[in-house]
């Protein structure tokens, strides 16, 4: 469906009930929301591993402005700020108090933004493989280190200098390196929307990922925070997820790191993954 959010239609999916009934009375389960990566992808890649938790929480998937199966909007609206206002709006349109927002590499930008700007919205806030900052000399340490010379080579053409070109050559050499256990599930690169527009107008060190800097706003956050890290991750390496745990209020934070696992923790270790998701959920 689509939703006008912020005058804009966003595409968003619910998965499984708000309300179950419960002997003589309707329970009401939390509801999680999920920001997904890029930017220039969609929420299917979350499909169809993170149906498993409708059990203890209703999902809501989304696609941010300007990807995905959501309007694109005026560029000037492709930020930081925008989006998390964004994540508000959609929240309190749809009558959800007090989400869990799961927001995971730039979804974990977008979760920073929304609760930072709006601490008192959120019940939760899980942050995985994602950075309050980049730090372009670490990222491209850990691509070499993974991937050679030739990695690391296509890593900073992109990053510094992003043409469609290179974000190309970049998908096709550093992508694989996301995974530390094995390939990535082709059939969820070929289920996905991509929009190259969105990538290029953010990606890039004069771009907002080049600027954004959190590191000072995360002491505002009001809810408990998940920070799940892998510590083979390339893109966000796992000391990006060190910063933003010394940077949160200490009694909010559970921190996660997972052996063996790249950027995407969940095709690689989905057992502990989820474990530790579920459980930091029903806390």
């Amino acid at each position: 469906m689509q939703i006008t959010v912020n005058g804009l239609k966003l595409f968003v999916d619910i998965e499984g009930s708000g309300l179950v009934a419960d002997g003589p009375h309707m329970r009401e389960k939390p509801t999680l929301v999920l920001l997904h990566g890029g930017p220039g992808f969609d929420h299917t890649a979350f499909k169809p591993h993170f149906s498993q938790l409708t059990d203890i929480c209703q999902i809501v998937y989304v696609d941010h402005r300007g990807n995905g199966r959501s309007d694109d909007g005026d560029p000037k609206t492709w930020n930081l700020a925008q989006w998390g206002d964004d994540v508000k709006t959609l929240c309190d349109t749809l009558g959800i108090v007090k989400p869990i927002v799961y927001g995971v590499s730039f979804g974990g930008f977008v979760a920073q933004s929304y609760a930072t700007r709006h601490p008192d919205h959120p019940a939760k806030l899980v942050l995985t493989t994602t950075a309050a900052r980049m730090d372009y000399a670490k990222v491209f340490e850990a691509f070499e280190r993974l991937g050679g010379k030739e990695a690391r080579a296509v890593a900073e053409a992109f990053w510094m200098t992003p043409t469609p070109e290179r974000r190309q050559r970049y998908i096709e050499l550093c992508h694989p390196l996301y995974n530390a256990r094995g390939p990535a599930d082709a059939d969820a690169k070929k289920r996905s929307i991509v929009k190259m527009p969105v990538s290029m107008h953010f990606n890039g060190p004069q771009n907002e990922v080049g600027r954004m800097d959190f590191r000072a706003a995360l002491a505002a956050i009001r809810c408990p925070v998940l920070v799940m890290a892998g510590d083979s991750d390339p893109i966000t390496p796992k000391a990006f997820s060190d910063e933003i745990v010394a940077h949160l209020p200490p009694n909010l934070v559970r921190y996660e790191v997972f052996e063996r696992c790249g950027h995407s923790i969940f095709p690689d270790d989905p057992a502990n993954g989820f474990r530790v998701l579920r459980d930091f959920i029903q806390a």
